[in-house]
């Protein structure tokens, strides 16, 4: 080949080898994309998508990561939208890099090894600055599977403006409601007053009290008592449960507790009930506003206190909220996630989170430093009544961690609704005999609960 020949092949070589360097360079440059489905608010008005979008221009930017939210949505079709993609199902999506899930959703995947074991990437000095109990509770066959992020709990919301003209007519007092013999004594007293107002009509009293977790009610309350719940997969029903259920059933009976379902704020904003124990989450959904039957409205102090604990038993208290979850793929992407989380969970940052969506910090340090003066931050009075609620229950109470049991959803979906048939039935039969009977009362409280635990152990 001659060297005119030779010169536009060389060149030719020399603009191809460029070309590969340029795509090369643009490659590295680009930066790793994650995606994640979460339940923190609406797609378009959401905290966590704030702090995605503040990460993706500051720490994402620089460590070449970005973080693209894929689904927002509710907890009961998160798990169901996941565990589709984890089993594969026709139509369904493909699971994400990162998501939002409860231990119970791990625990229904065909292959939780799908997941990462966060020990692998975090240091034990990294995990130490957590509350312990919340790794515990992201814990699944010795795998740290979900990182908590968020953690929530049950608090008590009184409408103090109600309670207010109940005890000035009573004398009843809010320190009553610290402990659940106080509570259930107060719910009877209240049943009685509001049925007394119209005595031309029996048994017209309204509910002082709703639970949206009955399961929980008794589940703590027994442990707290230093009585196993569980024996195994069942419920082991020993003496104190017997203890547990007395002052509840007495109240249900006597027409002091709502039986109805749904959620526990709905009653309150109507005004027919006037406390409540749910979750802490749930402050999002309560209202100063309250809705009567005859659509009238009254504006209301709403405050919020930590949840009622029994006169001789331990201050424990159920945690609740779920944790992210990353899918095992290449480590680059797992990296990504893992950068993505640390920051997340960093205390400044996951503070501005968790105030943002009415959830607790996860870090103690978040906690014990960065709370408290976010808390004086705060405008709304319900706000700052929760996070001082949040406060008294990290410094004083126990956090208990449920067991992982396959059939624990499916116990406390039946237990639920039997105890509400349950109390339902045993109201009626004590109002057809006339009620107002405090030996009627007892006697029947101990027939309710020989019944209900007959009717779990079939």
């Amino acid at each position: 080949m001659g060297k005119k020949n030779k010169l536009p092949a060389l060149l030719l070589i020399l603009l191809l080898l460029c070309t590969g360097c340029r795509e090369t360079e643009g490659k590295e440059n680009q930066p790793v994309t994650i995606s994640i489905w979460h339940v923190y608010g609406a797609q378009t008005d959401s905290p966590l998508n704030d702090l995605i979008e503040e990460f993706n221009n500051t720490v994402g930017k620089e460590q070449g990561v970005r973080v693209e939210v894929t689904m927002v949505s509710n907890n009961n079709n998160i798990h169901k939208d996941i565990l589709a993609g984890a089993n594969k199902e026709p139509g369904a999506q493909q699971l994400p890099d990162i998501f939002v899930a409860y231990p119970k959703t791990v625990l229904a995947m065909p292959d939780e090894s799908v997941l990462v074991d966060y020990r692998d990437f975090f240091t034990e000095e990294e995990l130490a600055a957590f509350v312990p109990a919340f790794l515990d509770d992201g814990t699944v066959n010795g795998r740290l599977v979900s990182l908590p992020v968020a953690k929530s709990t049950e608090l008590m919301f009184v409408n103090k403006t109600a309670f207010d003209r109940f005890a000035a007519a009573t004398g009843a007092s809010l320190d009553d409601l610290r402990t659940w013999e106080g509570l259930f004594a107060t719910a009877c007293e209240y049943a009685a007053w509001t049925d007394a107002k119209t005595p031309d009509i029996e048994g017209d009293s309204t509910p002082f009290f709703v639970h949206d977790f009955h399961f929980n009610y008794f589940q703590v309350g027994v442990e707290s008592l230093g009585e196993a719940f569980f024996d195994g997969e069942e419920l082991a029903f020993g003496p104190v449960f017997e203890q547990v259920f007395e002052p509840y059933a007495k109240a249900c009976l006597s027409g002091g507790v709502w039986l109805s379902g749904g959620y526990a704020t709905e009653p309150l904003r109507t005004g027919e009930s006037i406390v409540s124990v749910a979750s802490s989450a749930s402050v999002l959904y309560f209202s100063n506003e309250v809705i009567y039957a005859d659509n009238t409205t009254e504006t209301v102090e709403l405050i919020v206190l930590p949840c009622p604990v029994f006169e001789n038993g331990a201050q424990m208290v159920m945690q609740r909220g779920a944790g992210m979850c990353t899918v095992k793929s290449t480590p680059e992407r797992e990296q990504a996630a893992i950068t993505f989380l640390k920051w997340l969970t960093e205390p400044r940052c996951n503070t501005e989170f968790v105030t943002g969506t009415g959830y607790m910090p996860v870090l103690q340090e978040a906690f014990e430093g960065h709370l408290p003066t976010k808390i004086r931050e705060l405008t709304d009075p319900t706000y700052v009544e929760l996070y001082k609620a949040y406060l008294e229950t990290q410094d004083s109470y126990e956090f208990y961690t449920a067991p992982q049991l396959a059939t624990y959803l499916d116990t406390e979906m039946e237990f639920e609704e039997m105890i509400r048939l349950q109390m339902l039935s045993g109201r009626k039969e004590y109002l057809e005999a006339g009620g107002n009977d405090p030996e009627l009362l007892a006697q029947l409280a101990a027939e309710c609960c020989a019944q209900f635990q007959a009717v779990m152990g079939q």
